[in-house]
C-alpha cells in the first residue's frame, strides 16, 4: 500500500499487485486488508482482470487498472472511480450501443453481449496498433472461443494475417464500424 500525494488533488491510497491475474478473491483480500483503498493497481502490463473482480471494485468505489491508469487518475483526482484506461472507452461504447439487452464483462478485455434479437456474441478486445495472427490466436487460447476479435486501437487496423487467423478459428476480426454493423444486423 502506498499513499500518493498530488498538489490540489485528494491523496490516493493504492495497493500495487504483481499478480498476473486479479480475481474477485484477490480484490476482496486487498480491500479487507486496506479498507481505505482508493485504487488497486495491476502493475504487470499483461495483468488480466476478471469481470467479478472489476464489478466488486467498482461497487466498492475502488478504482482499478494498470500503472498508467493510476497515474492519470491521481492527476485527475478520480482514483476511486477510475477504470483501466486501455479498455475504458471500448467498454463504455459497447454499453451505450442501444441494441443490447445485456453486456456482461467476463474479463477486462472479454465481453458477452446479448442482443435484442436474442443472439449472444462473445467479443474479445485487442489494443494493438496492428494485431497479428499470433495476437488473435493468443487471445483465443487464453480466454476460449470468441465470436469477434475487436481491434480497439483507433489508429491501426488488423493485419490480413490476423483476419485469416480469425477465420481459421471461426471468428471475425474487425474495427468498431464493422462491429457496430455486425451488432445491428445479428
Amino acid at each position: 500500500m502506498i499513499r500518493i500525494v498530488t498538489p490540489n488533488k485528494p491523496d490516493v491510497l493504492a495497493a500495487i499487485s504483481a499478480a498476473h491475474e486479479i480475481d474477485e478473491a484477490t480484490a476482496v483480500s486487498y480491500r479487507k486488508q486496506y479498507p481505505a483503498l482508493d485504487f488497486l493497481c495491476g502493475y504487470r502490463s499483461a495483468c488480466v482482470w476478471q469481470g467479478k473482480a472489476i464489478q466488486y471494485l467498482e461497487d466498492a468505489g475502488v478504482g482499478w487498472g494498470n500503472f498508467g491508469t493510476l497515474t492519470s487518475a491521481m492527476l485527475d483526482g478520480n482514483a476511486n472511480t477510475a477504470s483501466h484506461k486501455v479498455y475504458k472507452f471500448s467498454d463504455r461504447l459497447l454499453r451505450q450501443y442501444g441494441r443490447m439487452q445485456e453486456v456482461v464483462r467476463e474479463y477486462d478485455r472479454i465481453h458477452r453481449v446479448s442482443l435484442e434479437s436474442g443472439a449472444s456474441v462473445r467479443i474479445g478486445m485487442i489494443a494493438d496498433y496492428e494485431p497479428t495472427a499470433d495476437a488473435v490466436r493468443t487471445l483465443w487460447e487464453q480466454f476460449g472461443p470468441i465470436d469477434i476479435v475487436w481491434n480497439i486501437n483507433p489508429n491501426g487496423s488488423p493485419s490480413p494475417e490476423a483476419i485469416a487467423a480469425g477465420q481459421e478459428l471461426g471468428c471475425e476480426v474487425m474495427k468498431w464500424d464493422e462491429l457496430r454493423e455486425y451488432l445491428r444486423t445479428a
